[in-house]
């Protein structure tokens, strides 16, 4: 989905224009291709929609004096867009975000919106694999993981060695839980999730830090590694 910043002859557009549909939300105008709706198919998306359904039903459940801390609470969380201008998250929209990173490492929800807070992740990633002898193992500093820090661990299925852009590649793996120490065993979780290892395949890694207090997520870091024979 594409975003749109109108200049002084066009200042707004919706709806449907051609193959392609026009709108706007809190983020800013956007235009999107128009494809018909489809149910998902993976578990993966099946678990991100009903989460969204959880904290949407978790959202209605707070009192009014809850969801007004909430609404109070998002201009400490104030994001620049791709044109440079700052974007401010609904109330739900921040209750939503946090819980769904703390469901992710399997945390309980929160009802009290924290103060943002700078979450600390790896400084340097290195990945290990190979076929032969089986092994997938991801080093990382500094060690341990940080107190009151989880990493969430995605990687990719294996791709050709020359390609470098793999950004909707990227799946859950698993999750290192706080004062775990490098390296990483990653071999087991990676061929339940994506076969086994071939030689000369490249696979992808990207850790995300998540505070296991707020839900705040902190700099995500990536790397790679060519698979050995």
């Amino acid at each position: 989905m594409g975003k749109i910043k109108f200049g002084s002859f066009i200042v707004d557009v919706r709806n449907k224009v051609g193959g392609q549909v026009y709108s706007k939300n809190r983020g800013g105008a956007y235009v999107k291709n128009k494809v018909s709706p489809s149910q998902p198919r993976t578990s993966a998306q099946t678990t991100a929609r009903a989460r969204l359904t959880t904290f949407a039903q978790g959202w209605r459940a707070l009192t009014a004096t809850q969801q007004a801390a909430w609404n109070a609470a998002v201009g400490a969380y104030l994001k620049t867009d791709v044109f440079g201008d700052l974007k401010t998250p609904s109330g739900i929209n921040l209750y939503s975000k946090l819980n769904i990173n703390l469901a992710q490492i399997s945390v309980a929800a929160i009802v009290t919106p924290p103060l943002p807070i700078a979450v600390v992740g790896p400084a340097t990633l290195t990945l290990t694999g190979a076929a032969g002898t089986p092994a997938l193992s991801l080093a990382f500093t500094v060690s341990p993981v940080p107190a009151a820090t989880n990493y969430i661990i995605l990687a990719t299925a294996q791709q050709s060695p020359g390609r470098f852009s793999v950004n909707s590649a990227f799946r859950i793996l698993s999750t290192v839980a706080a004062a775990a120490t490098s390296p990483v065993n990653l071999l087991a979780a990676y061929n339940a999730k994506f076969g086994t290892l071939v030689a000369g395949q490249k696979v992808f890694i990207k850790v995300i830090p998540i505070s296991t207090t707020t839900g705040i997520k902190g700099q995500a870091i990536t790397t790679s590694a060519i698979i050995a024979a």
